[in-house]
């Protein structure tokens, strides 16, 4: 098994020697798969995808990822919202990264205030993209 950066460390852990653990939010199944696929075949451990927002909540609660990529539009609860959710125990939160169809121009506005640390936009989801908001500071 990988070695992971977890919750329960700090969070500036060393890129090169330990795989980011993500847990993606989407209501959409086939986002979901397609984006884990790509973040496994990339380098990151994905250790869930929850497709409503108890189970998001249950499965970051009980896997303590250090990412968790979350749909905006996620049916009929916004993700920002959710988000709030997702960090509100700030000793152990992850980093929040929006994801969405929208462009980045229409969803960075939304950010400040939040505790959502960055946006990429689903065509555009990578590792190396991941990668590079979890390194900013927050």
């Amino acid at each position: 098994m990988a070695a992971t950066c977890n919750a329960g460390v700090p969070r500036a852990c060393h890129a090169a020697d330990m795989a980011l653990s993500v847990v993606i939010v989407d209501d959409s199944a086939q986002f979901g798969d397609s984006a884990r696929a790509l973040l496994e075949r990339e380098g990151l451990q994905v250790l869930a995808v929850a497709a409503t927002p108890d189970d998001a909540v249950e499965q970051v609660r009980r896997r303590r990822p250090d990412v968790v990529l979350l749909d905006l539009h996620f049916g009929t609860v916004s993700g920002l919202d959710l988000a709030r959710r997702l960090t509100a125990d700030r000793e152990s939160s992850p980093v929040v990264v929006l994801v969405s169809t929208a462009s980045a121009e229409d969803v960075e506005p939304l950010l400040d205030g939040s505790p959502v640390r960055g946006f990429v936009s689903k065509i555009d989801l990578s590792a190396a993209a991941v990668t590079s908001i979890v390194g900013r500071a927050g």
